[in-house]
């Protein structure tokens, strides 16, 4: 066996972490001390005493298959991404691992000039390692943790990516350009959110004629723009207080409230150019099956002149 085979850097490339622990494969280490591996593990059976489990022991099938992953994502600092990549793939038992403990105890099995050579060469190698991530344990730590905080990222931009198309969808779903539709009983969410447009698209004035208005229904119209006037004509007396007006005007001006007793039916004028026919007051909306449809703007001229 030549001296530069058995190169500490060499066998650093194959000590992996399986369970926590630094190993070497079975055939790593045949490799090294110049033996079959089938010969190499009958020498442990014939000396089973000498390897208990903390110094050797068999990969389940799950760790057979991780190995070639855990290496890949250079578990071991020394690896090369290339140095295991075919290693495995054709293997057709479950390999043996031996920890550094099982290593030292290997060169009294095999009893050769080789195997104690190797086995020197060896434990310097898993002392070399080892120092290697004490040294550098903070490093570690703070890859795992950036690995861990870009995983988090991922996970909250796919979340807002997410939040995103499921807004786009609704705004495609709730727009404006419809001149008709209809809402059936517990669309509740869907019919405030199609009135929400409405209301938002206005830009000077909003118009709402409705005999049942609440405070539900002021909050509606605060979502309208700023500098929006409303004026709101219901029956008498209303629903809502000189308090309730009040109140909202401090926050979302202006609002005007006109008593009527001539309508029933509900009508929502945006800027005196569109003209909602509503089949349920604002306050209801979605909890009854109702429809709504655009009259033709030249009918608001009559629809104001009956107030």
């Amino acid at each position: 066996m030549q001296d530069n085979v058995l190169q500490p850097i060499n066998i650093e490339n194959k000590i992996l972490v399986i369970r926590g622990q630094q190993v070497m494969l079975d055939r790593d280490l045949a490799e090294l001390y110049g033996v079959e591996t089938k010969r190499l593990n009958e020498q442990v059976r014939r000396n089973k005493e000498r390897f208990p489990e903390e110094f050797y022991f068999q990969l389940t099938d799950d760790e057979q298959d991780s190995l070639r992953s855990q290496i890949a994502t250079l578990k071991n600092p020394f690896v090369h991404p290339t140095d295991y990549s075919l290693r495995g793939k054709h293997t057709k038992y479950r390999s043996y691992v031996f920890t550094e403990q099982g290593v030292a105890m290997l060169s009294a099995v095999l009893k050769s000039e080789t195997a104690v050579k190797a086995s020197i060469l060896i434990m310097k190698a898993f002392v070399a390692m080892r120092h290697f991530l004490q040294n550098n344990a903070q490093v570690f730590a703070e890859l795992k943790s950036m690995r861990q905080h870009q995983i988090e990222t991922d996970v909250q931009l796919n979340e807002t990516n997410r939040r995103i198309d499921e807004l786009f969808d609704r705004m495609d779903k709730y727009a404006i350009d419809d001149t008709q539709g209809i809402f059936f009983q517990g669309q509740i969410f869907d019919a405030y959110a199609k009135f929400e447009t409405f209301i938002q698209s206005a830009t000077e004035e909003i118009i709402l004629i409705d005999n049942y208005v609440d405070l539900s229904v002021l909050e509606r119209l605060a979502k309208k723009q700023l500098n929006v006037n409303v004026t709101i004509y219901t029956q008498h007396p209303t629903r809502l207080t000189t308090q309730d007006i009040q109140t909202f005007n401090a926050q979302y001006p202006t609002l005007t409230v006109r008593p009527t007793t001539t309508m029933h039916d509900r009508f929502l004028i945006i800027d005196n150019a569109t003209l909602f026919h509503i089949g349920a007051s604002l306050k209801d909306l979605g909890k009854k099956c109702f429809a709504f449809e655009i009259l033709d703007s030249s009918l608001i001229g009559a629809v104001m002149g009956n107030l």
